[in-house]
């Protein structure tokens, strides 16, 4: 047995589909305006769902609320990386809203790596991180 995918509902489909785009995961089937999406990293998979899918399978799901959902961590493999990635997600370059929430700016953490968390269109965090 071995894990092979994550699953995130999401209430946006579209902000979703951009933010893990924007993280360098690959797209391999759906989209922005399909309810169902499969991003790859390697030979993991992270799968979206709308809320209506999950709806479809469980009427009795509600959306959490409060507290920490869940979180993914991305090995930006520089220090610099992080910094860079961070930036270009919680920036509002060229005119458009930031793809990303600020969580907690970069800083070089007592356990040896330069980290940063961010959040996704549905407030899970992300936290990015390299090796100092």
């Amino acid at each position: 047995m071995k894990l092979d995918a994550i699953s995130i509902i999401t209430a946006n489909m579209p902000a979703a589909v951009q933010f893990y785009t924007s993280l360098g995961l690959d797209l391999v089937d759906g989209g922005a305006d399909t309810p169902h999406t499969e991003f790859t990293s390697g030979s993991l998979r992270l799968l979206l769902d709308t809320e209506n899918v999950i709806l479809s399978i469980d009427p009795e799901w509600t959306r959490p609320t409060g507290g920490h959902k869940m979180s993914l961590a991305f090995d930006c493999s520089t220090a610099e990386a992080v910094d860079a990635t961070f930036a270009q997600l919680t920036s509002s370059g060229s005119g458009s809203d930031p793809v990303a929430g600020v969580v907690h700016a970069p800083w070089d953490a007592f356990w040896g790596q330069r980290y940063a968390v961010i959040s996704d269109p549905d407030d899970n965090t992300i936290d990015l991180f390299a090796a100092l």
